[in-house]
C-alpha cells in the first residue's frame, strides 16, 4: 500500500516540476527581458543640424535648427556608441553623416566591416568608395539576387535594423523604421547572418572580384557600343558585298542574255 502512495507522490511531483518549469519558461519570456535595451525610431527625420552628435561643444553656425534629438540624430548616437566593433549590412549606403560616423569609429580604431549589394556598392554618390579608400573593410554580394538587408551590429550585442537604406533619399523623405535591441535571442540570428555572408563573399576564399567602380561601368559600356557598332557595320558591308555581287551576277546574266540575242539575229540572218 505505501508503495502505491509513494508512486502516486512521485508522480505528482514530476507534474508539479513539469508545470513550475513551464511557468518560470512564460514569466521568463514575458518578462525577463525588460531590462534590455528596446527602442523604435521613425523616418523620415526632422530637418536640423546633427553637428551636436559629433561635436557636442561645437556651435555650429549653420542656419538649420539646433540641438534637437531627431531621429537621424538618435541613429547617429546608437552608431557612434560602439567601442570595440561595427558590422553594417545595407543594400545602399550613400547618406553623408552616417559615413561620417563610420569613418568617426574608424579613427578611433574600431573594426568595422561592411557589406553592400554588388549593384548599388558603386552608384552615383554612393559612400562605399570613400569609406574603402579610408581604409575600412568592405565586400560586396555576389549573388544573383539583391542582398536586401539593412542592419548594423555595434560591438556585436546591440542590433540596429529596419527598413530604412542608409541613403538620403530613406533619412529625408521616406516613411520607415528602426528597431534597436540589444535581447541576445534577435540580437544573435544577425551576428551569425552576417558572418555567413561575410565569409560567403570572401574574394580570396571564393575567387570572387569586386564589382567594378562607375568609370569601369563605363567604359565597359562603351566598349559593348563600339562592338554593336562594329558589328553593325560589318553586317552592312557583307550586305552591300552581297548587293553588290547580286548585280555583278545580274549584269553577268543579262550580258549573256544579249550575246546570245545577237549571235541568234545572225544566225537568222545567215539562213536567209
Amino acid at each position: 500500500m505505501s508503495a502505491v502512495w509513494t508512486l502516486k507522490a512521485l508522480g505528482l511531483g514530476a507534474v508539479g516540476l513539469t508545470l513550475s518549469v513551464e511557468v518560470l519558461g512564460w514569466f521568463f519570456r514575458r518578462f525577463g527581458s525588460k531590462g534590455f535595451l528596446k527602442e523604435v525610431i521613425f523616418f523620415p527625420t526632422e530637418l536640423a543640424c546633427v553637428e551636436h552628435v559629433f561635436e557636442p561643444t561645437l556651435q555650429c553656425l549653420c542656419p538649420l535648427p539646433h540641438g534637437l534629438e531627431t531621429s537621424l540624430a538618435r541613429l547617429l548616437r546608437h552608431v557612434l556608441s560602439a567601442k570595440s566593433t561595427m558590422d553594417i549590412c545595407v543594400f545602399a549606403f550613400s547618406n553623408m553623416d552616417l559615413s561620417r560616423a563610420v569613418l568617426a569609429l574608424h579613427s578611433r580604431g574600431l573594426v568595422i566591416r561592411i557589406l553592400i549589394d554588388k549593384d548599388y556598392g558603386g552608384i552615383s554618390g554612393s559612400q562605399i568608395g570613400p569609406l574603402r579608400r579610408a581604409g575600412i573593410r568592405v565586400r560586396y554580394d555576389s549573388g544573383a539576387v539583391h542582398m536586401h538587408h539593412k542592419f548594423a551590429l555595434v560591438d556585436g550585442r546591440r542590433l540596429v535594423t529596419g527598413s530604412l537604406n542608409w541613403t538620403l533619399q530613406a533619412v529625408q523623405k521616406n516613411k520607415e523604421n528602426v528597431m534597436v535591441t540589444e535581447e541576445p535571442r534577435l540580437v544573435t540570428p544577425f551576428v551569425n547572418e552576417f558572418q555567413r555572408l561575410w565569409d560567403a563573399n570572401d574574394p580570396e576564399g571564393c575567387g570572387r572580384a569586386a564589382p567594378p567602380t562607375q568609370q569601369g561601368t563605363e567604359r565597359q559600356g562603351t566598349e559593348r557600343q563600339g562592338t554593336e557598332r562594329q558589328g553593325t557595320e560589318r553586317q552592312g558591308n557583307e550586305r552591300q558585298g552581297t548587293e553588290r555581287q547580286g548585280t555583278e551576277r545580274k549584269g553577268t546574266e543579262r550580258k549573256g542574255t544579249e550575246r546570245k540575242g545577237t549571235e541568234r539575229n545572225g544566225t537568222e540572218r545567215q539562213g536567209t
